[in-house]
């Protein structure tokens, strides 16, 4: 449909925020208010088998509401933001022919971006430097390639994770292929003219309170079997070198299996990790435009208050 010479935008919704803010019980609460449908834009709960570890939404608690891009491959498969973009945007066409509106829901910031400002982020032949920088990683660790990455672009270690060997590649072989900062373009392409008519809702909730969520959602993992998930996970054919299993809670897991630490000692690193993990996610969230954050205390952590926020913004929408 074209308006006053432009395209007209299709409507789409974003709930996003930290790893254990509380993303599921409220997603599924406005998509019963708006006869919506959500698309998860989280990079592990498209795996099979993984249900534990990545807190995956179970079926009693969708209470109905269709949900996409879940459960849809085997832990031996590989996943990347190209293909999530892609499928992404067959589901987004798929729920506007029913008249149903599509709401984005997950913590994987580099994945909206890439649907929401339709970012080429298609893998282009690997280079012999991307695959020199993978041997170095093999063989010292992915710790030299985020140091390698903090010199020579140390905003774009405030989002990527140093255990991340895939996007430190990509990121060095962006700056050694074009001499520009791979944040610098992450910063140009959120300039561009979003794909969809969006509103883009961010939650949170002190940092104190989240560090203790994350902790508490750890226990409770390992206390529900994360280590039996992972043991047949394993029985499976799954190793380190996949990346479903370089997930956090599942490398750890394995490192434990593989006697390099004790139990005890992954679980600490594993809350560390995610911690870390929620505040890479909180900097990515506050360097996108248009967003509108919810914080929950003001709110007093009740639903009902925000749900009825968002609808009012949600209304006005362009």
């Amino acid at each position: 449909m074209v308006a006053n010479g432009k395209t007209e935008r299709k409507k789409i919704i974003i709930l996003t925020g930290p790893t254990s803010v509380g993303k599921t019980s409220l997603s599924i609460k406005l998509a019963r208010e708006l006869d919506g449908e959500i698309i998860s834009a989280d990079s592990m709960q498209v795996y099979k088998h993984m249900d534990i570890g990545t807190a995956k939404i179970t079926r009693d608690e969708m209470q109905g509401v269709p949900h996409h891009l879940i459960d849809i491959l085997e832990p031996t498969e590989e996943y990347n933001v190209a293909r999530f973009k892609q499928e992404a945007q067959a589901a987004i066409k798929d729920i506007h022919s029913r008249e149903r509106l599509p709401i984005i829901v997950g913590g994987t910031g580099f994945y909206i971006q890439a649907l929401l400002y339709d970012v080429d982020f298609t893998d282009k032949a690997q280079t012999e430097y991307r695959k020199e920088l993978i041997d170095l990683a093999a063989e010292r660790g992915s710790g030299y390639l985020f140091d390698m990455l903090m010199k020579c672009d140390p905003a774009a270690c405030e989002y990527i994770s140093r255990n991340d060997v895939v996007r430190l590649s990509r990121a060095l072989e962006y700056y050694h292929e074009t001499g520009e900062q791979i944040s610098l373009h992450n910063m140009k392409e959120r300039s561009k003219e979003a794909a969809y008519d969006h509103n883009y809702f961010v939650l949170n909730i002190p940092r104190e309170e989240l560090y203790e969520r994350i902790n508490a959602r750890v226990d409770v993992m390992i206390k529900d079997g994360l280590e039996d998930e992972v043991r047949k996970l394993m029985e499976l054919g799954c190793d380190s070198s996949m990346t479903s299993m370089k997930g956090l809670g599942y490398k750890e897991i394995l490192e434990y299996f593989n006697g390099n630490i004790t139990l005890d000692e992954a679980v600490r690193i594993i809350k560390r990790d995610t911690r870390h993990f929620a505040k890479r996610q909180l900097t990515w969230f506050k360097r996108e435009k248009d967003t509108k954050w919810i914080n929950k205390n003001e709110f007093q952590y009740n639903d009902e208050r925000i749900i009825s926020y968002l609808l009012g913004e949600i209304s006005n929408i362009n």
